[in-house]
Formats: C-alpha cells, structure tokens, sequence
C-alpha cells in the first residue's frame, strides 16, 4: 500500500542547530523517544552520500517497523534526502528554510510498506497507520525542540 505523508515543524531555534541534529541520526534515539535504534550499516563518502543506517520504530500502535535508508543527496542547510528499504520502501526527504528566527523543517515521506499483514489490513487501517505517522512526527517535532531548548511554534501534517 502506498502512502504519502509531509510533516512541517516550525522551530524557533537556529537551522544550523536543526540541521546538525537530524542529520546526526545516530543521535536520534537519545531524545526521540519513538526511535529505538539506528544502525549504521556503511559510512558513505565524506560527506555522508552512500551512507546507509537501519531505523527501528514504534509508534502508538503495537507494531515496529525497520528498515534501511541509503543517504542520496545531501545540501548543507538545505535538504536531505534518502531511499528506504525493509518494512517500508520509497523516499524521504527533509528540507529545511527559515522565516527570521524560526527554522522551517518539511519531512516527506513517499513509501509503500511490504509487511504483508500491514497491506492486507490497510484497507480498514490506513486511517490509523497516518495516525500513528503524525503521531510519531509530532512527537519528534516537541523533542527536537526540547533537545534544543527552543520553542516549537507549529507543527502541521499533511
């Protein structure tokens, strides 16, 4: 089943803060509390093109997800961007802008999960699957935002 989903944090903190702490995804099991493990599988070039790490989730709901992204583009203070592989398989990408003092994150997720039960039940459960997503994605926003002692003004999923 595919799915589409953005998410827009809108944080009052520096991008160069904002940045650094998505990009360091190894770190993100420290404050994010839905990500239970990152892994890095291969380092990428010196820039971190190539680089491949395994994510472990958990949202609200009683299932994890894992699976791989391959780091294909990277634009310093500007984009990041990613192929999955495993539970889920599409792209990422977050991009990042700012409007004065305020850092403007957009997460896209452009995915098809492969569990056979989540394809079979996503008929009735697609409603909760986008739940459980800008629950998680909220979540990240508010501790992003706590890690960095700054103020999260908004947060909008789409």
């Amino acid at each position: 089943m595919k799915y589409s989903f953005v998410t827009i944090w809108h944080i009052e903190a520096p991008i160069e803060a904002v940045c650094e702490a998505i990009y360091h995804s190894l770190n993100w099991p420290q404050w994010w509390s839905n990500v239970e493990r990152v892994e890095e599988l291969a380092p990428g070039d010196a820039r971190g093109i190539g680089s491949v790490r395994r994510y472990s989730w958990r949202g609200r709901l009683p299932y994890r997800l894992t699976f791989d992204i391959c780091v294909i583009h990277i634009e310093p203070l500007a984009a990041i961007e990613g192929i999955a592989s495993g539970d889920v398989e599409g792209q990422g990408r977050w991009s990042f802008s700012t409007d004065g003092a305020v850092t403007i994150v957009r997460f896209e997720w452009q995915v098809h999960t492969t569990p056979v039960w989540m394809n079979l039940l996503a008929l009735f459960a697609r409603p909760f699957f986008k739940w459980n997503h800008d629950t998680v994605m909220q979540q990240g926003g508010e501790a992003l935002a706590h890690m960095l002692n700054a103020r999260l003004v908004e947060i909008a999923h789409y």
